[in-house]
């Protein structure tokens, strides 16, 4: 064996750069697909022995490491200092993963939050990384499959929108719950009982014991970690669904359907991630009933209801969540991007173009996705007006920057040299050498509806390929402006 090349079955010499991904995709698809079929049967020996025989696969242990040096902290280095840089490295990496690996304490850093404080990120080594990455492909299909209807953060195929079209479903006819309770769970990463998923997470006990009591390294001193799984591990998002799978199962058996009657007390939850809400008929039984059983639920696992981030509000007064706005104007309910996003994009572009001091196609080249990554996560609502909006305030801040810029000019040799591309007062630059180029408008951003997914969607399971099938060719449809 060479350090370009590792020998396994069933591909034999792999070269990094030449290997058949859609082969190696398949593969370990199949065996997901397998290990779902089983679990529907409550065939739990031959689930074990599927996920064995998957975490030890050449494939999973390529799709590992290709997950890693592909991501985005593929640059960041844990306590050891190494990084997978090339491919030689790489494939030394898919070979190591099949040895017994030692488990090193994790790097803490910190990174600023919006409100000010600090969240911690623990950082596991490349080659711990790369073993958490290889095990989730084993243990996201029984995530997958035992997860809640509801549930749309850190899972595969749901997003932000689901969440948002799940709430409007639930909220937009004449008779739909008018009180929602807003819930944020305290430092939940951090806080799960480590006891709990010992005894509720499907997989190796012994590896997982290991991953959760790692350590972390913080100012070169070594402090022991007790509670919670780390934020920045590959498997801690799939930990914390798993965790909080059942809240949605609890509420309904508490207080939602029961035989032959309706849901009365209109309890229905969407929940991405940690954050959560709630809705339901009458303020005192969201304050009274509905939030102690919450509380009770979570303390079981080691957590707590943020009392600062969880309020309950009538739907005429509209909530916040996900970053954008759900009101009710008399029947009409209309989903809009919320203030606090506007205001944080606003913040985000003048920061951006106020300090700029290159040319102006590299500060188009910076603002650009800015502005068009904000506008696609908002542009299944009802945001056109904000997008105009937007719009004006962009064009604010780049007059004054080609101002400054310019000072002994006039308006009109500024307007000359920076708005002349074949849209009325769009910011552009053109050079000899380079292509034409312009700023993105968020107003040309077009809005389309987003389809809902199905709660009991599964794309590990045989059934529901054909289903999710479809719903990627309606995807990949230009929509109307």
């Amino acid at each position: 064996m060479t350090a370009q090349t590792v020998d396994a079955n069933p591909y034999g010499k792999i070269y990094w750069d030449t290997i058949n991904w859609t082969q190696v995709e398949e593969t370990v698809r199949r065996l997901q697909t397998r290990i779902v079929k089983a679990l529907k049967k409550n065939a739990y020996r031959q689930v074990k022995n599927l996920q064995r025989l998957l975490t030890k696969s050449i494939s999973a242990r390529l799709l590992a490491v290709r997950r890693v040096t592909t991501n985005k902290g593929h640059k960041t280095p844990g306590v050891d200092g190494i990084t997978w840089t090339t491919p030689e490295k790489k494939i030394q990496a898919v070979h190591d993963l099949e040895k017994d690996i030692k488990i090193l304490p994790l790097r803490r850093i910190y990174i600023p939050k919006k409100n000010g404080k600090k969240r911690p990120i623990s950082i596991p080594s490349m080659l711990n990384r790369a073993q958490q990455a290889c095990h989730l492909l084993a243990l996201d299909p029984i995530a997958e499959t035992n997860a809640d209807e509801h549930s749309y953060g850190f899972r595969y195929k749901r997003s932000a929108q689901d969440a948002m079209g799940y709430i409007h479903h639930i909220l937009r006819r004449k008779g739909s719950p008018q009180w929602i309770l807003e819930a944020d769970i305290k430092s939940c990463f951090d806080q799960i009982d480590h006891n709990w998923l010992k005894e509720n997470v499907p997989m190796d006990k012994t590896l997982l014991q290991k991953w959760l009591r790692s350590g972390i390294i913080e100012r070169k001193k070594l402090f022991p970690t007790r509670a919670g799984t780390p934020q920045g591990g590959i498997a801690s998002p799939t930990l914390a669904n798993i965790t909080l799978d059942g809240l949605e199962k609890m509420l309904k058996e508490k207080f939602g359907d029961k035989p032959g009657n309706k849901n009365r007390k209109m309890v229905h939850l969407c929940r991405y991630a940690d954050d959560f809400i709630v809705t339901g008929k009458s303020k005192e039984l969201l304050q009274e009933e509905i939030l102690p059983a919450i509380k009770h639920f979570l303390a079981e696992r080691g957590l707590q209801i943020s009392e600062e981030k969880t309020r309950i509000t009538h739907i005429s007064e509209g909530f916040d969540f996900l970053g954008q706005n759900t009101r009710k104007y008399g029947e009409k309910l209309l989903t809009t991007p919320s203030k606090k996003s506007q205001l944080s994009l606003k913040e985000k572009l003048k920061v951006t173009i106020k300090y700029h001091r290159k040319e102006a196609s590299k500060l188009i080249k910076k603002i650009n996705p800015i502005i068009r990554g904000w506008c696609n996560y908002h542009r299944y609502i009802v945001s056109k007006k904000v997008f105009t909006k937007v719009d004006h305030y962009v064009f604010q801040l780049l007059w004054k920057w080609t101002r400054k810029q310019h000072p002994n000019k006039s308006r009109q040799w500024i307007a000359k040299k920076y708005f002349h591309c074949s849209k009325k007062w769009v910011f552009a630059t053109k050079t000899k050498r380079e292509k034409p180029k312009e700023q993105y408008l968020a107003s040309s951003t077009r809005i389309r509806r987003h389809i809902l997914i199905k709660g009991k969607a599964n794309p590990y399971d045989e059934e529901w390929r054909t289903y999710f099938e479809k719903r990627a060719q309606r995807k990949s449809i230009p929509c109307a402006v």
